[in-house]
Formats: C-alpha cells, structure tokens, sequence
C-alpha cells in the first residue's frame, strides 16, 4: 500500500512556477542529517543531493548557499560573492525563526522571506538534482535551471573541500 506524500510549501511553489518536479522520500535518521547518509538511503551520487546552509553577513545579514552534499562552505568565498567582510553560519536555533525550516529540512524555495541565494555551478553538471522539500525525509527533484529560476539565485563556485 503506497502511502500518500504530502505535498510541501516548496513543492506547492513549484507547481504555481509551473516547473516539473519529483517528490523521493527517504528514511531520516534524527541523530544523521548528513546530506551524504541522505544520498546513501536514495542511492544517488552525494553530489547531486544539494544542501541549503543559511549563513549571516556582517553587512548584508541572510544568505543562503545551496552546495553539494559531499563539500564545505567556503566562508572567505561566501562573504566576496555576497558583498559582505565576513560571513558565519547562522546558529541552528535561529534557522527556524528566520527561515520557517529546521535543520536537515532547509529548502532553498519557499523560505518565510526570500533570501539572496547562491548555487555552486556543479549543479550544471547533472540533469537533475536534489534539494531538501522543505521538511525532514523528503527532497525534490528538480532540474538545475529551474532551481535557479524559481529562487532567483546567482551562480559562484562556493566549496573549497570535497570530502
């Protein structure tokens, strides 16, 4: 018996964008919210499981950085592409409050207010990626393009390691 996926607020925006979408669910693991555990449980490549980091700039306030799954933020990188001096993650007690999504649930479409976004270009290199739907066990499947279009997000190359 198949169970019924409750659509997201970032899946609803997608269907208003008019842009074509998958839902995939997978097992969360509350104490692994790593977005290479969530590439393992869907099977994918770890670099196409894209994850949303909200940073805040010492100019500019909120940022987000959607980056692969298997590399780090390069903060000094993050601060040039945003105009700011400095830029530092924002404390995982605030990402509710500023965002409407919990950690390990972040989308980069649909947060409470659209914050300037960035994508690392490696996001071209595939069809279709993965960015989380916007609650824990639920990522969406989106063409790279389309992510773009519907966040209004700037490329800039974003990871200084791959792990």
């Amino acid at each position: 018996m198949k169970t019924k996926i409750e659509k997201t607020n970032a899946a609803r925006l997608l269907d208003q964008a008019g842009i074509p979408y998958a839902l995939v669910p997978y097992d969360v693991d509350e104490n692994d919210l790593a977005a290479s555990r969530v590439a393992r449980e869907l099977g994918e490549d770890a670099r196409r499981i894209f994850k949303t980091l909200v940073l805040r700039g010492d100019k500019h306030g909120l940022l987000a950085c959607v980056i692969p799954g298997n590399a780090e933020v390069d903060l000094k990188v993050a601060a040039q592409v945003s105009g700011n001096k400095k830029v530092e993650m924002l404390p995982v007690k605030e990402l509710l409050p500023a965002t409407g999504y919990v950690r390990g649930g972040c989308s980069p479409v649909g947060m409470k207010k659209k914050l300037p976004t960035w994508i690392d270009p490696s996001c071209r290199q595939f069809d279709t990626i993965f960015v989380s739907a916007g609650v824990r066990g639920l990522q969406l499947r989106v063409a790279p393009d389309d992510l773009l279009r519907v966040t209004g997000a700037n490329v800039a190359p974003l990871v200084n390691t791959l792990k």
